[in-house]
């Protein structure tokens, strides 16, 4: 949990003072108990009224001085708290935006988002509760058994023979409930990851009428979670009444002996009041202590939760010395490319593949399904790193540039597209912030996407659902399509990008960006064989094997596969 000294290192002054308006809240509540006795054994014993009044007022400034370190201490712990927790939450964003998709690959989405959200509240209700009861409650310990002491030594050993019978059983609660709290993260991780499974598919939900399904497998998850809550709950619960216990019969202890020092006079009633009190604060500093572990363990784990993102390093190596093209052609140049996912055991996805996509020109990449075509292209992206061979844009290994350079001179258009909340505007401004309007129009006209949009009442101000729900898959994909297009990128990938939209539109789509990006260099890739027959080369894969390369004519009497594809769909479509 090493990634925490950043945060004690920014915030241990303001801590400090919390703790400083906290120890003058224990000093006010230590003396409150002893001046109460000497007001009871003086005043009222020897019937003094002024002595009454004048420790009473005292009193009183002692309780008022304290409201007030109390007041303050609540202002600054719960102002520092609070940026801790906005601190560490934007600071794990942050590690996961720059993780390469082989780490985010090792944690469930779910659990980020618990670990963003839940794992940060408990590190943050700690921290809090550091500034407020955590630190009170053993200095009011200690300074109650002091006092005590003070007041009547003899009277101590009832304290001396408590305290260890209360540290054993805060130490059984502490190490039985650290496991069960683990338990409760990882069942939480369930619980947001079946929420976030049907909301990501409500839609299939619904067309296959499955909500009795869904119900049930939310039902299961969250029973669990209660399950697993409840045990730790119910652990957690034998001992609190254990401790209280504990301390209660030393209460008891102190009314049977003092009452009877107070009968042969070697003990006053003030003093046995007193120290009946100071026993209350030791019994409240004790259930603070225990709730204190309690917290700690749950924190403890979230921490750790936390730290295992914070740990992971960016397994996309980065070359020390980074080289930025001079001269910004476009080539791409495939060389003897291989690829398998990192931590799993299967075969390549890849297999030696070889072919170079020359400046301007257009390069279709076709293949069957699980054929390894998008692999390829984000291994050009450098979402991975390949497992050997290299790629090099202008004659450089794209290794030695710098990912953010790389990903500026490339614009994708995935084959799932991902639109976000806010006006079709500035979905389409995700490719170049500053565009205007006029820009953001002449993509969109490329694209086949102005006209639909123009007919809507609000026109490029269209707010956009979640995902963009409330537009077809076609036009989708037409905005994503001028989203890529207004970034102006050297090198445009085309991800199967048109699979939703007709036959017809995608002719228009690809008769307007000849004349629009004649000069940048494309790749296709597509089920659809119409896609790219009109591709200046045709790259075909076969099982991560690159099978033929050449353009339609030339693979129509070379390439068995391609030739299979064709007559497959050339087929179905004159059907």
């Amino acid at each position: 949990m090493g990634f925490l000294k950043k945060y004690i290192k920014k915030y241990w002054k303001p801590f400090c003072i919390a703790v400083s308006f906290l120890m003058l809240e224990v000093i006010c509540d230590l003396m409150q108990p002893t001046i109460m006795s000497k007001i009871i054994d003086v005043g009222i014993a020897g019937r003094d009224i002024k002595y009454v009044l004048s420790m009473g007022a005292i009193m009183l400034g002692v309780t008022t001085l304290g409201a007030l370190g109390a007041i303050s201490r609540n202002i600054v712990s719960s102002n520092v708290s609070q940026k801790f927790g906005m601190d560490m939450r934007s600071d794990l964003f942050s590690k996961i935006q720059t993780l390469s998709f082989d780490n985010i690959g090792k944690f469930e989405t779910a659990s980020l988002v618990t670990r963003l959200t839940n794992d940060i509240i408990q590190v943050q209700n700690f921290a809090h509760g550091l500034m407020r009861i955590f630190v009170k409650a053993p200095l009011l310990f200690i300074g109650s058994i002091i006092m005590a002491s003070l007041l009547n030594p003899g009277m101590t050993l009832i304290i001396v023979a408590i305290v260890p019978a209360v540290s054993f059983l805060i130490y059984m609660s502490m190490k039985i409930g650290s496991p069960f709290f683990s338990k409760v993260q990882k069942a939480l991780d369930k619980v947001n990851g079946v929420m976030r499974e049907y909301l990501a598919g409500v839609r299939v939900v619904k067309a296959f009428n499955r909500f009795d399904y869904e119900k049930g497998r939310f039902a299961g998850t969250n029973k669990d979670l209660a399950e697993v809550s409840i045990t730790a709950m119910r652990v957690m619960a034998v001992f609190t009444p254990g401790i209280s216990l504990v301390v209660n019969m030393g209460i008891i202890a102190v009314l049977w002996i003092g009452g009877r020092k107070v009968n042969n006079g070697s003990m006053h009633v003030g003093q046995v009041i007193a120290f009946v009190n100071y026993m209350t604060q030791i019994l409240f500093s004790v259930m603070m202590i225990s709730w204190i572990f309690t917290t700690f363990v749950r924190a403890k784990v979230s921490a750790e939760r936390i730290g295992e993102v914070m740990a992971q390093e960016n397994s996309m190596i980065v070359s020390a010395v980074l080289i930025d093209p001079i001269h910004k052609s476009g080539q791409v140049d495939f060389e003897q490319v291989s690829f398998t996912y990192a931590g799993t055991s299967q075969d390549l996805v890849l297999k030696d593949i070889t072919f170079t996509c020359l400046p301007g020109e257009t390069v279709g990449i076709i293949g069957s399904t699980g054929s390894g075509k998008t692999t390829l292209v984000n291994l050009l992206s450098r979402f991975y790193d390949v497992t050997s061979g290299r790629i090099r844009m202008d004659g450089i290994d794209i290794r030695d540039i710098d990912p953010k350079v790389l990903r500026e001179r490339i614009a994708v258009v995935s084959q799932k597209v991902i639109l976000f909340t806010g006006t079709i505007l500035e979905n389409i401004k995700w490719g170049k912030e500053n565009a205007t309007l006029d820009e953001i129009k002449k993509v969109a006209d490329v694209a086949q996407a102005h006209e639909f949009i123009s007919s809507f009442p609000e026109g490029y101000e269209t707010l956009l659902g979640q995902r963009g729900v409330n537009l077809s898959g076609g036009q989708k994909q037409r905005i994503s399509i001028a989203r890529a297009l207004v970034h102006k990128p050297e090198i445009m990938i085309f991800d199967d990008c048109t699979s939703a939209v007709d036959v017809a539109t995608e002719a228009k789509i690809r008769e307007a960006l000849k004349s629009y990006a004649n000069d940048l260099t494309c790749l296709i890739i597509a089920q659809r064989i119409t896609s790219v027959m009109d591709a200046d080369r045709i790259v075909v894969l076969d099982d991560g094997q690159m099978v033929g390369t050449g353009t339609h004519e030339e693979l129509m009497q070379t390439c068995t596969v391609y030739r299979d594809i064709y007559h497959s769909q050339i087929g179905k479509e004159g059907i």
